[in-house]
């Protein structure tokens, strides 16, 4: 199930919160876990049973964590680590290693290992960094451990970060599990109303269009591809991406507030970065968190020498590719990305000093969208083949397949709240007005975006979340 389904909308959450409103304070965060439990089923019903063992033998591992000291509390924290990092890589690699094992025995004229291809669960990644962060916590004192198992099976799949985070830290959370009465106001549920139909908004309404365009030309033989529709399809895949995660953002942060959760920010306005240092600031803020303080620091951090720091820094980058999927087209663009930010702190930052802020914008973003080919592309070799085709002022047809009004439209507008904070404006900044006159505005206005967006998901097959496989 996904938030951008109209069974999520009407059926789903109308019930949900109707449940959750009309329940007692204290039976509230069991009406949370009934629900976000029957949203991971609907998806991945397969894989309960899996999930519920590991989060029993986690509970206790990491309650043993925090009671214990030094050796001992970092040995029960060691087999907690493997334990899930063990899940998330079997689930989500051991397909990749398969493959490349295969590829080598197959190049040495040796029988290839006969493998059954593993179903990869939905929303492990994040499940697995929510349970990494709450044993790592402990094991730090950052905050005592849960003393009930339904409150920790809730932090961990909590319906709005569930599949697609973002990833909120233990310690952000921790007491609003065990006690959230005051953030039940009007205010909280009518802000937390809005912002998911903001996102539900970018979502349908802009992501979507350009993803299908997007779709239209990566799957193109690169012989049939010109260089201009190369140049519009990765410039539709840059500007999806971002619509379309940042969206789900908006609605997962728009659903906890409705719920009484205030989750961390996710995105702030990345295209409009200086340079990768920054962009990496603004994009998937609670990623990047996560990677600093729970692998760049552990490594040494800034406490190091400079080319050791450098090579951590790489390291990190490289993992994080990783993450985001097992192919070798995502630890190539984590390990670019990671080329890019030693290039920050060598020399790009000083070199780009003395350019005014729109040509550093546009390198920047120049940088980060030749990076997406790599996260778009279904292999390495089309990859390439696609950045050289930008580059190759091919003499075939102009624009192939022919882009529809409608995604024009959705272009520029999608351009134009990407960059316009550069004028020192964002529609991101506005503060609802609680007067009255200014709320019906509002109000009408988010009323008929959502009935818009219902309309469009029933009008059209095309609804993916990029995210949704990670």
């Amino acid at each position: 199930m996904v938030f951008s389904n109209n069974f999520f909308i009407l059926s789903f959450l109308p019930l949900f919160f109707l449940a959750y409103y009309l329940a007692p304070n204290q039976l509230r965060n069991l009406v949370a876990l009934v629900g976000s439990i029957f949203f991971y089923a609907w998806g991945a019903p397969e894989f309960i049973f899996v999930l519920f063992v590991s989060l029993l033998i986690d509970f206790f591992l990491v309650k043993q964590i925090y009671k214990t000291q030094g050796k001992s509390s970092k040995h029960w924290l060691f087999i907690s680590v493997v334990l899930n990092i063990g899940l998330l890589g079997y689930f989500k690699y051991a397909n990749f290693f398969i493959e490349n094992v295969n590829l080598v025995l197959h190049g040495m004229g040796i029988n290839e290992v006969h493998w059954t291809e593993i179903v990869l669960p939905i929303g492990i990644s994040f499940i697995t960094f929510h349970k990494l962060t709450y044993a790592i916590d402990a094991y730090r004192r950052v905050h005592q451990p849960l003393n009930k198992f339904t409150d920790y099976v809730l932090y961990i799949i909590m319906f709005p970060h569930q599949i697609a985070g973002p990833i909120v830290r233990f310690n952000e959370i921790a007491d609003q599990i065990i006690n959230r009465e005051n953030a039940y106001t009007i205010d909280n549920r009518l802000e937390g109303m809005f912002r998911f139909v903001k996102g539900l908004s970018k979502k349908v309404l802009i992501a979507n269009p350009l993803g299908s365009a997007a779709n239209s030309v990566f799957a193109l033989h690169i012989n049939d591809m010109s260089t201009p529709t190369a140049w519009i399809g990765i410039l539709a895949y840059t500007f999806q991406i971002y619509f379309d995660f940042s969206g789900y953002s908006d609605m997962a942060i728009g659903l906890a507030k409705m719920m009484g959760f205030t989750f961390p920010e996710n995105f702030n306005l990345p295209y409009i970065s200086k340079n990768i240092t920054e962009f990496w600031r603004r994009w998937h803020i609670t990623l990047g968190r996560f990677m600093k303080d729970y692998l760049y620091i552990p490594l040494g951090g800034n406490k190091v020498s400079k080319s050791r720091l450098l090579l951590n820094l790489w390291i990190v980058f490289l993992i994080s590719g990783l993450w985001h999927g097992a192919s070798w087209t995502f630890i190539i663009w984590g390990a670019y990305h990671g080329v890019l930010l030693i290039m920050d702190r060598l020399f790009f930052i000083k070199w780009t000093e003395k350019f005014i802020s729109p040509i550093k914008i546009i390198l920047t973003f120049f940088f980060v969208m030749t990076g997406w080919v790599f996260f778009r592309a279904d292999d390495v070799t089309f990859a390439f083949q696609y950045i050289h085709k930008l580059f190759s002022f091919s003499s075939s047809s102009f624009l192939q397949p022919v882009f529809a009004t409608r995604f024009w439209t959705v272009f520029i507008i999608a351009a134009v709240f990407s960059f316009i904070p550069i004028t020192n404006w964002s529609f991101k900044n506005i503060k609802l007005n609680w007067q009255k006159t200014f709320l019906i505005a509002q109000g009408t206005i988010l009323l008929l975006l959502l009935v818009i967006c219902i309309s469009d998901i029933n009008a059209s097959d095309f609804n993916p979340f990029i995210y949704f496989r990670f």
